[in-house]
């Protein structure tokens, strides 16, 4: 009885048993951090305020507040690129995939095509629930040959729903056409010719299965929530939790400042390198707070970020 009872609560608290979209009650237990609006699923909305501020956010800047909060995982390097020079910043989606296997398969395909009301294809599934500024992320377990799900009419549909791309933990095909795409600026791991195999009734027709969305995802080294930020720039990808977004962009605006300003006093002269290189002393923290006042309007961050920076100054 007992044990009844406890798998009952297993139950309760957990995704569906078919893996598929995780349940809002315990997407807000594992987002209980953020106090801002959410989507209807339970997913935060980080403000699109904050996502415009974030695209002028470096690695480096994001890198060190989440690793001074002790979130240590949340960056992955190394990718392929589309649209190299162009910054990838949106609320993550997350889905992932594992090696094909026929029960699973079918089981999955019944709940979501008779159940659910969905096309056959999985890998069609949460591309339909995207919206404007998500990021497709996906765990794809870095499969290869007959293992893209994404070319470039897919390609087109994410980005025609979210005006972003993706990243995407295996093979992507078509290539080139992804490329014509043109605000596709994605991260992928490699490209293969061939497509993804998926149908459990054919011998060898089956490479990959959709057994989650929007649950925690490992993508490479670093882990991904449904609603991070995904900062994506320099040929890597940053995961910043919600409740951190606004830590990050403003810890980045105030580096950019401090830099611009170190930069033209040394420039000058006024200060040297050790006076620079160090914590400032009294006086240099004082001439910074005029330096932004007097030059609010000529500096790479908004008036109105400026005026709460000098709000929160004593000098």
């Amino acid at each position: 009885m007992k044990k009844i009872l406890l798998w009952a609560v297993i139950l309760l608290l957990s995704p569906s048993l078919y893996a598929q979209q995780i349940s809002k009650d315990y997407l807000l237990q594992l987002t209980r951090e953020w106090k801002g609006e959410r989507f209807p699923d339970g997913r935060p909305k980080v403000p699109d305020a904050i996502l415009n501020r974030m695209k002028k956010v470096t690695h480096e800047e994001a890198w060190a507040v989440l690793r001074n909060k002790n979130y240590r995982h949340q960056y992955e390097g190394n990718w392929q690129t589309i649209n190299p020079d162009s910054v990838l910043v949106g609320r993550a989606v997350t889905a992932i995939f594992m090696p094909g296997r026929p029960d699973i398969q079918t089981a999955i395909d019944d709940k979501g095509t008779k159940q659910d009301g969905r096309l056959k294809a999985q890998n069609t599934w949460v591309i339909e629930t995207l919206v404007k500024r998500d990021v497709y992320v996906v765990d794809q377990f870095n499969a290869y040959e007959d293992g893209p799900t994404i070319g470039d009419n897919l390609g087109n549909a994410i980005y025609n729903r979210t005006g972003n791309g993706i990243v995407y933990e295996g093979a992507v095909r078509d290539i080139s056409g992804l490329r014509e795409i043109g605000g596709f600026t994605s991260f992928f791991r490699s490209y293969h010719p061939s497509h993804h195999l998926n149908t459990a009734t054919q011998p060898g027709g089956l490479n990959t299965t959709l057994v989650g969305i929007n649950q925690p995802t490992k993508i490479g080294n670093a882990t991904c929530m449904p609603g991070d930020v995904v900062l994506g720039r320099d040929g890597g990808v940053i995961f910043i939790p919600p409740h951190l977004a606004e830590d990050v962009v403003k810890s980045s605006e105030v580096v950019r400042l401090r830099d611009k300003f170190s930069h033209q006093r040394l420039k000058e002269g006024k200060y040297t390198t050790g006076q620079i290189d160090t914590r400032w002393s009294a006086d240099i923290e004082k001439d910074f707070s005029q330096w932004l006042k007097d030059h609010i309007n000529e500096l790479p961050v908004a008036a109105e970020q400026i005026q709460e920076i000098l709000k929160e100054r004593t000098w």
